[in-house]
């Protein structure tokens, strides 16, 4: 199992740079264009995250977020307007303490990016099929989590009368879990988890194929069966519109609970990771 999951790492490794190669040959493709920044926007996401010990090797895993953004008028006020009401599930299979796979459905709504305008609807589904892989490596007291995550969305903008796109979009995160007052993660630790995400997406429609990156910092707390977490995110991306990217300062306030209904529960690093 051992040689599986290295090969499994491997493969994923080899994956993300080939996708990384094709996206830097299709920009080299593309007319050329000065690359222009767009004035940083701000976010609030809060979120709930609920992970259920079903039997030794199956989990539930669900995330529900509530996201807000800053106004078209004021773009550091946080809250000025809905942004997104996010529902992920999914079906966890531990294959190995450091090892596990899960699937299932996504369901978002994206809300208009302008309340009033009638030529945007209020919110549109958006649709998703997810599966990932999610590896725990041990360095030292540092617990390193490689999160690969595979996307098949059906998306579209709110604009009024807008069709459907069918893309696929790949993630890869790395979290490194940084215990403060405790030699490991356990209970009653206070911890620091900086991450970085990097995002591709392809489709028809998809002028570029790099389409964010994600740079993390958490801090938290464990308690029993709860972790306290949030921090601050900075992302940086191209938008529609070749040439122009987009930045954005983001507050992340989450709770996650685990439960094991085997009723002998042994606390893994896997129980608080998000």
């Amino acid at each position: 199992m051992k040689r599986l999951i290295n090969r499994i790492l491997q493969l994923s490794l080899i994956l993300i740079f080939f996708i990384t190669s094709f996206g830097l040959a299709l920009a080299q493709s593309s007319p050329v264009t000065e690359p222009q920044g767009l004035p940083a926007t701000t976010e609030l996401w809060n979120g709930l995250y609920l992970k259920l010990r079903l039997s030794e090797k199956w989990w539930w895993y669900q995330e529900n977020h509530y996201r807000r953004r800053s106004s078209i008028d004021n773009r550091s006020d946080f809250v000025g307007r809905m942004g997104q009401v996010y529902n992920r599930f999914g079906m966890t299979y531990l294959f190995t303490d450091n090892f596990e796979v899960t699937f299932g459905p996504t369901l978002v709504w994206n809300y208009t990016p302008e309340p009033g305008n009638p030529e945007f609807e209020t919110s549109v589904l958006e649709p998703r099929i997810w599966h990932q892989w999610l590896l725990t490596q041990g360095v030292g007291r540092v617990k390193v989590l490689h999160q690969f995550r595979f996307e098949h969305r059906f998306k579209r903008l709110n604009n009024v009368g807008d069709d459907y796109d069918f893309t696929n979009r790949y993630r890869y995160k790395i979290t490194a879990y940084v215990p403060l007052n405790k030699p490991k993660m356990e209970n009653k630790t206070f911890f620091i988890a900086p991450s970085n995400e990097i995002f591709f997406e392809t489709g028809k429609t998809k002028l570029n194929i790099f389409e964010e990156n994600r740079l993390y910092t958490a801090i938290g707390y464990t308690y029993n069966n709860l972790m306290f977490f949030g921090g601050h995110m900075w992302t940086y991306g191209p938008t529609s519109t070749l040439g122009i990217y987009r930045n954005r300062h983001i507050i992340r306030l989450n709770i996650m609970y685990t439960f094991d209904f085997r009723g002998n529960r042994k606390p893994l690093t896997r129980d608080f990771q998000f």
